[in-house]
């Protein structure tokens, strides 16, 4: 049983070959004091919220007037450096979501007899704003941070009011380009008038691209929800609400790993250490397994890729023999039964003759 291949946008492609050569540049040793000028920015954080992110900062427990939880983050290639996303969540209630006032509605008109009387309608969207703010820090040997780089993120949401939950809790991302390196992030959401505030922490590793030279490896394995292209590529950072974007694509991610009958495993990741042949073509042999324990449940034939940028749906759909008393034997395809699973991936490199493996545990429901 084959699975058939997404083909990554063009788009997406030229940068990932374009960050693949930045990335190969950006390994060699570079001019510390050449960087630290570069890095040289306005400062972007209010005094008052910076001082509750100092304050917290060395036991990553920060004020949560705006309950945030920052639960993963994710790496991607991108030029010169590579796409981070962190992944949160945030109660409804929390970000002050409110009928909009922007563009009243019109009332409506009941006739009652010879009179007519306004009836006010219900709000039809919410709207929410508030401030993000980014610090930056890099932890040094001692793993003592740094201070890197500021950015602010203004955030507005406008959400239909039926159907909302205020008590719910929705994902939220936002990304930054960042060189390879050991980050501690400090992140702020603050009310527009920065009464309210709530402060999280994260620390992530991203690593050096040239350590993978006699083995491939790959930025970590997500599941796609769905997958969506944008026209172009966000010049800003954006602070988004239920996806997270990477170059020109919108992703739905499946952050739980959890699946239904009937659904694919659609992965996605970027491969290190592979190497481009004389034509400058990438030979990358990709074999999935799905094991029940020890027992294999699903193996789809390997397939060669041309680039180190996977997007690939796999059907979890079992091909079984059925035989019913003197009937010919036949075959059928049933979806793979509920229950806990591990997906293998074992990579090749045909150019280099590297190989790698990397496991994601899944559950079906």
């Amino acid at each position: 049983m084959k699975a058939k291949k997404i083909i990554v946008p063009v788009l997406v492609f030229a940068v990932v070959l374009s960050a693949m050569t930045s990335l190969t540049a950006a390994t060699q040793q570079k001019d510390k004091k050449k960087e630290q000028a570069k890095q040289q920015e306005k400062v972007f954080i209010p005094k008052e919220v910076k001082a509750l992110m100092q304050e917290g900062l060395t036991a990553r427990q920060g004020r949560q007037d705006i309950p945030v939880n920052i639960f993963k983050s994710l790496y991607l290639p991108a030029r010169e450096n590579f796409q981070v996303v962190f992944l949160m969540n945030i109660k409804n209630s929390a970000l002050g979501f409110a009928p909009a006032t922007s563009t009243p509605a019109e009332p409506k008109v009941e006739k009652k007899g010879p009179q007519e009387t306004p009836v006010q309608e219900a709000a039809e969207t919410l709207q929410a704003s508030f401030n993000v703010f980014l610090q930056f820090n890099r932890l040094n040997e001692a793993g003592v941070p740094e201070p890197y780089k500021e950015v602010y993120v203004p955030a507005s949401f406008q959400v239909p009011a039926a159907g909302f939950d205020p008590e719910k809790e929705d994902l939220y991302s936002v990304g930054y380009p960042l060189p390879f390196g050991h980050y501690l992030l400090a992140l702020a959401i603050t009310s527009l008038d920065l009464q309210t505030i709530g402060v999280a922490y994260h620390e992530f590793n991203i690593p050096d691209p040239s350590q993978f030279s006699k083995a491939l490896d790959t930025t970590p394995v997500f599941f796609v929800k769905q997958m969506d292209q944008m026209e172009s590529v966000e010049q800003r950072t954006v602070f988004h609400r239920g996806v997270f974007t990477y170059s020109v694509l919108k992703v739905v991610p499946n952050l739980d790993n959890v699946f239904h009958a009937g659904d694919n495993l659609d992965v996605f990741f970027f491969i290190f250490g592979a190497q481009p042949n004389a034509s400058q073509q990438y030979e990358i042999e990709i074999n999935f397994e799905v094991k029940k324990g020890e027992e294999s449940s699903l193996k789809w034939s390997g397939q060669t890729y041309n680039s180190p940028l996977i997007s690939q749906p796999l059907p979890m759909k079992q091909t079984v023999k059925i035989k019913k008393g003197d009937e010919p034997e036949r075959t059928e395809q049933r979806d793979l039964p509920a229950g806990s699973y591990r997906l293998i991936i074992s990579l090749l490199d045909k150019v280099s003759q590297n190989t790698g493996v990397k496991t994601v545990d899944f559950t079906v429901e």
